[in-house]
């Protein structure tokens, strides 16, 4: 080449290169012809494997995973039909797994569809829902439905706030950045969501299964309700069972008429009767309000009408206090008693009522852990009839895995082409897919079919059973009762009606049982026909569409329909393994619910007892304070009030359950929402038994990420129970309120009654009987004159000036010194503070660390503002109670020598008109007796308050 250029001719510019070959480059060499023919031969063969490797091999594999998709694909029909009226975070498992079963072959399964879909020149994008065809056309899957109506109990939404979505990414820094179940657009839209009302359990088995736990909660809100306006119309009927007891004794006595005796029940049962259809009208229009639709509702709705179902319940009790308080006095009007004998009688009532409150709230209790108890019940059976609904899904996912792993086989032994293979998995699809709507559509419509049969028979029994029960309750209550076997008769009623509560639960219970076990027998027949069903269209597929597909013998189909049955038995063994990992985990989730309501039934029990004595107390105090009431009027208030506390307390612990199962509605999205994420991880953990580290790595990452599920989820939940604790607390408050009005207008009545008793005991004393015959007899004595009557009159005010003058000296002397007294005794007590406070800074400054410092010091100070102001309150307190002795003190001086000043005016005036003076007894020293009278008023009314709270306490 070198010496060729040299040939050329030179120019100023190398523009032209000529090259010029010779003549004996191009001759052949013999020796080299055979090395040629086999270094080509070499080349085509490596050229042909490339070709293969890289561009058949591809298009093979396509073809595969095109088929594996397709079962997918069904799997995800069938699921998607089955719960095609589920919301989105149902659905989102199922898409959940099959996001895990593609992670590891995802970008080349993309590569390839992309590739496939070039080649057959359609626009084919990668996460469409488009399946391609052997014939290079593009089809919608079938289970591509067109859009349908919105149903109520639907959201509107197109995803869903949850973690589940994270489990699709293959590593850990997807699965922690990935949204989570905790979202407040999620919530809001939860709380608007609307689902199917219920009235019993039967109803939930054909409720969609995203429902089932709101239907359950909604169902045990409603039952306690039902059990509130049980015990509300026993206490009714036990009033009025008392009250009639108490007039039959006084009609027996000929104190009262007949007439009087059938009117007085009768107006007492009339307006019982008034006041519950007051209630019962306000608790359906409370029903019927906000009511969009008649047949769903939302938790928000059912929020609402909780709060207002209990406003409604607190003013129909204190209705009540009022109409039992009025019926007890027109009692005690018409019975013509003595004062000793109406107190006797108003103690005795209210003493039987607080036991009977007692006896209520004992059944309360137990009846609300026995219905929280039928909830875990009602779970464990709708799951099992969910378990059945999903059975035929499960075994047309196996079967269609089956039958496509012998196709595979046929494919690869070149027996069937890919476009035949294509072809017979999409018609089976296809037929597969209309089994399996066949069946769910049977499903749902037999199964409302039997429900209502056997609601209608549910109805007629219940029906019968309570019109017995009225009977049996009308024969107890019918019969006249005494006054000393009053006690064991309410015993015997409540327990009458506590078994007939018990019988109906029964009934309900067993029927339940029954309704259960008719839809799960439905589910088996369907499930066992359309399972011939599929098992007929395999078997027509194998002896009949391959033998003239394949050409292949009718004994070798029949030895490959054998081989698919093997494989599906060992599919179908594997899901059930699964299924009863899935009961074990659900069982302890239940398990877990059922430690959270115990825990809720002690922290109500707790709040009860802390009430309880917390305004024991406190109307102990207010009766220290009166003073003046006699021992038995002050017993009768403390009574009354534990009657009316221990009804609003009874009612509250019902409210507390209500809001517990509010927040537990709340939360149950998020809670199925992290029981599916338990239940996937401990599947996957337990399938792969061999771990690379890969997999390893996003096992942790999906634990981590449960682990901190959990935490936000408890957080929520904490926080959610506490806005309705605040809200309890108000209306306790409320409640409490109301009581507190009631009790008032008590204790104002026995006020009045004392006072009404102490001026007809002072009337008494002061003999007015014989002042009127004295002046009688001044007026008509011939020795009493104008001056000596002037005389008489002006020597008896001088005296009495004299005698108030002297009590003004001595109020404002005894005033100043106890000023004095108080004064001194603020200084001291101030002062002693201060050096207590200084001493107790002193040793705590060491203790202190400079971080936490400045926070010690103003929880010091607060606690040391908070002590001040009790010590003061205190001290006040004292202050006030020695300055009303000695007023009282000085009062009852004042009123002996008003006394005395008063005699010796009759005296004079007796004697002037001599009119012999009649020999009184004098008026004692008050001022002695009422100080001792006071103080052991006091010290019994302390000594009976503090015995009865420990009597409560016990109780």
């Amino acid at each position: 080449m070198a010496s060729a250029a040299g040939e050329a001719p030179p120019g100023p510019c190398r523009g032209e290169i000529g090259l010029q070959f010779w003549v004996e480059v191009l001759q052949l060499v013999p020796g080299l012809l055979a090395p040629a023919v086999l270094l080509g031969v070499a080349l085509g063969v490596g050229a042909a494997l490339l070709l293969c490797f890289y561009v058949i091999g591809p298009l093979l594999q396509n073809k595969k995973d095109d088929s594996q998709r397709l079962l997918e694909s069904f799997h995800s029909d069938v699921r998607g039909h089955l719960d095609e009226n589920v919301p989105l975070p149902r659905k989102k498992k199922t898409e959940t797994q099959m996001s895990e079963e593609e992670m590891g072959n995802e970008s080349s399964l993309n590569s390839n569809i992309t590739a496939f879909a070039l080649k057959a020149k359609v626009v084919y994008p990668i996460n469409q829902k488009f399946r391609p065809l052997a014939d290079g056309s593009s089809n919608p899957s079938l289970h591509e439905n067109p859009k349908q109506a919105i149903l109520p109990n639907q959201i509107m939404e197109t995803s869903t706030s949850s973690s589940l979505g994270s489990l699709s990414h293959g590593d850990k820094e997807d699965c922690s950045s990935s949204t989570t179940i905790h979202s407040a657009t999620s919530d809001d839209r939860f709380q608007d969501r609307a689902f199917l009302k219920v009235t019993c359990f039967p109803e939930v088995l054909t409720c969609e299964s995203f429902d089932v736990k709101l239907c359950l909660y909604s169902l045990l809100l409603k039952e306690l309700l039902l059990l509130d306006t049980e015990l509300r119309r026993e206490k009714q009927v036990v009033f009025i069972q008392v009250l009639r007891t108490y007039l039959f004794d006084f009609y027996h006595k000929k104190k009262i008429t007949e007439d009087l005796y059938q009117k007085i029940i009768l107006t007492q049962e009339t307006d019982l009767e008034e006041l519950q259809k007051q209630l019962t009208s306000r608790l359906l229009s409370t029903e019927m309000s906000g009511a969009r639709n008649s047949d769903y509702q939302t938790l928000e709705d059912l929020e609402r009408k909780e709060r207002e179902y209990s406003e409604h319940i607190i003013d129909n009790m204190e209705a009540f206090w009022k109409q039992a308080d009025k019926a007890e006095q027109f009692l005690l009007n018409q019975s013509n008693c003595s004062s000793a004998k109406r107190g006797k009688i108003m103690m005795n009532l209210t003493e039987r009522m607080i036991a009977v409150e007692g006896l209520l709230s004992q059944s309360q209790d137990l009846q609300a852990m026995d219905i929280q108890e039928r909830i875990f019940n009602w779970e464990l059976m709708v799951k099992m009839i969910d378990f059945l609904k999903t059975r035929i899904q499960e075994q047309s996912k196996c079967r269609l895995d089956a039958v496509a792993g012998i196709l595979d086989q046929l494919t690869v032994k070149s027996n069937l082409s890919l476009s035949q293979k294509e072809e017979l998995l999409t018609g089976l699809h296809k037929a597969f897919w209309e089994q399996v709507a066949h069946y769910n559509n049977e499903c749902v419509q037999q199964g409302k079919d039997l429900i209502m049969k056997l609601l209608a028979c549910r109805t007629r029994k219940i029906r019968e059973l309570k019109q017995a029960q009225k009977d049996e309750q009308g024969d107890l209550l019918s019969k006249a009762q005494k006054i000393g076997e009053l006690d064991e008769f309410l015993k015997a009623c409540h327990e009458m009606l506590e078994k007939q509560r018990q019988t109906l639960y029964d009934l309900e219970e067993e029927d339940d049982c029954q309704s259960t076990e008719a839809v799960a027998e439905l589910h088996q027949e369907l499930c066992s026909g359309t399972s011939h069903a599929l098992e007929e269209l395999v078997q027509e597929l194998f002896l009949q569409t391959l033998p003239t597909k394949t050409g292949l013998s009718l004994r070798e189909c029949e030895l490959l329909k054998e081989e698919c049955q093997e494989n599906l038995i060992l599919q179908l063994e594997k899901w059930d393994s699964c299924r009863q990992k899935q009961w074990k985990l659900f069982q302890e989730q239940l398990q877990q619910e059922r430690q959270l309501w115990t825990k809720e039934y002690a922290l109500s029990a707790v709040m009860q007892k802390h009430l309880s004595e917390k305004h024991e107390k406190i109307i102990q105090g207010v009766l220290r304070r009166i003073g003046g009431l006699s021992e038995e009027s002050a017993k009768y208030i403390f009574r009354k009030h534990r009657l009316l506390l221990c009804s609003v307390l009874r009612r509250l612990a019902v409210r507390n359950v209500a809001m517990a199962t509010l927040t537990h509605m709340k939360m149950s999205q998020k809670k199925s929402l992290l029981q599916e994420l338990r239940e996937q991880h401990t599947l996957q953990k337990s399938s792969s038994h061999c771990q690379d580290e890969h997999q390893w790595q996003l096992q942790n990452a999906m634990e981590s990420h449960i682990l901190e599920e959990e935490e936000k989820l408890e957080e929520e939940t904490q926080q959610t129970r506490l806005e309705f604790h605040q809200q309890l607390v108000a209306e306790i408050q409320e409640a409490l309120q109301l009581v507190q009005q009631h009790m008032e207008q008590v204790i104002g009545q026995a006020l009045l009654q004392h006072a009404r008793q102490e001026a007809a005991k002072q009337s008494s004393e002061d003999g007015e009987d014989f002042k009127e015959r004295l002046i009688e007899a001044a007026v008509e004595s011939v020795y009493v004159t104008s001056n000596g009557v002037n005389r008489l009159v002006q020597c008896y005010y001088q005296q009495i000036e004299k005698i108030m003058d002297g009590h003004e000296n001595r109020k404002l002397q005894q005033l100043k010194s106890f000023q004095a007294e108080r004064t001194e005794n603020n200084r001291l007590r101030k002062k002693q503070e201060e050096n207590e406070q200084t001493l107790k800074e002193k040793r705590n400054q060491g203790t202190l660390n400079t971080s936490s410092a400045v926070h010690q010091r103003m929880l010091l100070q607060q606690q040391k503002f908070l002590a001040q102001f009790d010590v003061q309150q205190q001290f006040r307190l004292d202050s006030l109670k020695q300055k009303i002795l000695v007023l009282h003190h000085l009062e009852t001086q004042l009123e002996n020598q008003l006394k005395q000043a008063e005699q010796d005016f009759i005296t004079e005036l007796a004697a002037l008109a001599r009119v012999p003076l009649t020999v009184r007894k004098q008026p004692l020293n008050r001022s002695v007796q009422s100080g001792k009278s006071l103080k052991t008023k006091r010290k019994n009314s302390y000594s009976w308050g503090k015995e009865d709270s420990g009597d409560f306490n016990e109780k």
